[in-house]
């Protein structure tokens, strides 16, 4: 019976080894790219807002263009932005507070503040660290479409346009392509 045993213990720690090595080879197996999986307005989106604002306001026309664009009797569609200020990066400060109570008869309490900017040390160089960065705000949109003489497809385009861009009605003209 012992012999038996001994097998078994054996079989055992194959069994063991086996599922260890399983377990490196899991993990040893690449992980699939971040990028790969994102979708293809994702990335333009991304790439858009690295990019100059003139490459930012086209990114966006893009995709503007390509939605209305699958949008019944909107036809055939070709959409202008203009953008009212250029990206805004916030930069990190460090703000100090002191304050000083004065004796005497008037009796007060003086305080004041400063703020100094945070920089951060990259190769030998000290470059303000930024916190913060503000896409380019939306000033007007354009567009022109061959179903832009009905006025349902109007109220659409200017709908939509509204809940991606905020931008007031007003500030959204709809014409038709000639």
């Amino acid at each position: 019976m012992k012999m038996f045993e001994i097998r078994k213990i054996k079989k055992d720690k194959w069994l063991i080894i086996l599922l260890v090595g399983l377990l490196l080879v899991v993990i040893a197996m690449p992980v699939s790219d971040i990028k790969s999986d994102q979708t293809q307005d994702e990335q333009q989106v991304q790439k858009a807002e690295n990019a100059s604002e003139d490459t930012y306001a086209d990114a966006l026309e893009t995709r503007l263009e390509n939605a209305l664009a699958k949008v019944e009797g909107v036809g055939n569609v070709k959409v202008m932005i203009t953008l009212a200020s250029s990206s805004e990066k916030v930069v990190e400060k460090d703000q100090e507070m002191t304050s000083e109570v004065q004796e005497g008869e008037s009796g007060g309490k003086n305080t004041s503040s400063s703020e100094t900017a945070v920089y951060a040390n990259g190769n030998g160089e000290e470059t303000p660290y930024v916190k913060q960065e503000l896409s380019p705000r939306i000033e007007g949109v354009l567009v022109i479409a061959d179903g832009g003489d009905n006025a349902i497809v109007i109220e659409n385009i200017t709908e939509a346009v509204q809940a991606l861009f905020g931008v007031d009605t007003h500030k959204i003209k709809v014409m038709k392509h000639n």
